[in-house]
């Protein structure tokens, strides 16, 4: 026959092959207890630590001083889980003594793979608790190891604790007396800049303002006089025949030109610097405000470095006193009393499992080496013919041993049954079988 079809087939073909595939399950099975049994046990340890919220009174009021916990448990769990640290764990509790042979690498390996950190969170979503859980192959192993990472735990928490104080103190003071600089650099920039335009200055401007205006009233005034005696001088001019008194009107009047001229070139050149250091002031002003915006910016993070330093300096005082969000041991790991099991249980039912499926899978190879139509659903699916008569199989002794017809039954049976095992010698094997299974379980327990 072809490839199995239907259901029908799958449980046709466990029926013929069903002794074959117990035998093969069973050999599977005990081959797999065999080498469960040969694995050494495993003692499993706990330590268990609690996180600490101490609440700081300052001025009367509690003051609640915030760690990120779970970040800080994180760098400590990298940190103990390196190849520096496992092989100090190794050499300080002199572990693998019993393997010889074992690498450096597959040691490192394995103990990683013996501890576990569980973090338990409280209602709040915040970390609580830090379960610390170590196997090892002896019991006093795995509470040493266990204690000795809780203890790092511990140590690295308080140390990382101050070292973080530490930085961030030492980060918050570098940045101060640098702005510190820049504000000083900034002032000096800007009174040298005014020194350099106070003639043009916001604050002088209105005083320029009103100094050209008196400079302008004067200027109209001498303009004024100076245009009144040249139209005099002018008018004398006209006489064909001027008296003594005109000429000495004339000189005065000239000499009074000559004063006032010299009087208004001073005034207007006043008034022109004037004029000039207006047109300047509204650059000055530009400049100021940025000025003032920088020193604005400047001082605004000065204020926030200072705040945030102080908070550093008080984080800390407080770490070396131990009074920040810290770890507490809340149970030390105890010498185990018994192993907890040497996954020989799962080794068994993975053996079961496996030689399970190569039976059925042997039985289905076997099956396709003899293709033989057997049933009469198989024979009108094949051949399209519906057969009229089917003829049972008849049972006969053979003349062959009883070794030889157990194995050839076991590869060709298409009875489902062993020869010369019917009735209560199949039923007796049965049995024997799962009497073996059951021993198994018992074994393993």
């Amino acid at each position: 026959m072809g490839p199995i079809q239907t259901v029908e087939d799958l449980v046709s073909l466990i029926r013929r092959r069903i002794w074959l595939m117990v035998l093969i399950t069973l050999t599977g099975t005990l081959l797999a207890v065999a080498y469960a049994k040969t694995r050494p046990d495993v003692f499993e340890a706990t330590a268990v630590l609690q996180v600490e919220f101490p609440m700081v009174s300052e001025g009367g009021r509690a003051l609640a001083v915030p760690v990120n916990v779970l970040q800080l448990l994180t760098s400590i769990e990298q940190r103990l889980t390196t190849r520096e640290t496992m092989i100090t764990l190794i050499e300080r509790h002199s572990l693998f003594a019993d393997a010889p042979g074992m690498s450096l690498e597959d040691k490192v390996d394995a103990m990683r793979r013996s501890i576990r950190f569980q973090s338990v969170t409280g209602p709040s979503g915040a970390l609580s608790a830090l379960i610390i859980v170590a196997q090892a192959g002896r019991a006093e192993d795995a509470a040493r190891i266990a204690n000795d990472l809780a203890q790092s735990v511990l140590d690295l928490g308080a140390e990382g604790k101050r070292a973080t104080a530490e930085a961030s103190f030492a980060f918050f003071s570098e940045q101060e007396n640098r702005l510190w600089q820049e504000i000083a650099t900034l002032e000096t920039e800007i009174s040298d800049f005014r020194n350099a335009n106070r003639s043009a200055l916001p604050g002088v401007r209105e005083a320029r303002q009103d100094e050209i205006a008196q400079l302008e009233t004067s200027l109209r005034g001498l303009d004024q006089e100076i245009t009144g005696l040249q139209s005099e001088a002018a008018q004398i001019g006209t006489l064909q025949t001027p008296r003594a008194t005109d000429r000495r009107r004339q000189e005065d009047i000239a000499q009074r030109l000559s004063v006032l001229t010299a009087q208004r070139a001073p005034l207007l050149d006043r008034k022109t610097a004037l004029e000039e250091t207006l047109g300047n002031t509204a650059e000055v002003e530009r400049v100021l405000s940025a000025y003032d915006r920088q020193m604005r910016q400047l001082q605004d993070q000065y204020s926030l470095v200072s705040q945030r330093k102080a908070e550093a300096e008080t984080a800390q005082s407080l770490a070396a006193r131990q009074q920040t969000e810290r770890f507490a041991m809340l149970e030390r790991a105890i010498t185990p009393d018994y192993a907890i099991g040497s996954g020989g249980r799962k080794i068994a039912i993975a053996g079961l499992i496996g030689s399970a499926g190569l039976a059925l899978v042997l039985a289905f190879v076997l099956d396709l080496l003899n293709p033989v139509i057997r049933t009469a659903a198989q024979m009108e699916r094949e051949l399209n013919l519906r057969p009229v008569v089917s003829i049972p199989e008849v049972q006969h002794r053979s003349r062959k041993p009883l070794g030889r017809r157990v194995i050839t039954s076991l590869i060709e049976n298409d009875a489902g049954h062993l020869p010369g095992m019917t009735g209560n010698r199949s039923r007796l094997v049965l049995g024997g079988a799962v009497l073996a299974l059951v021993l198994m379980a018992v074994v393993l327990k």
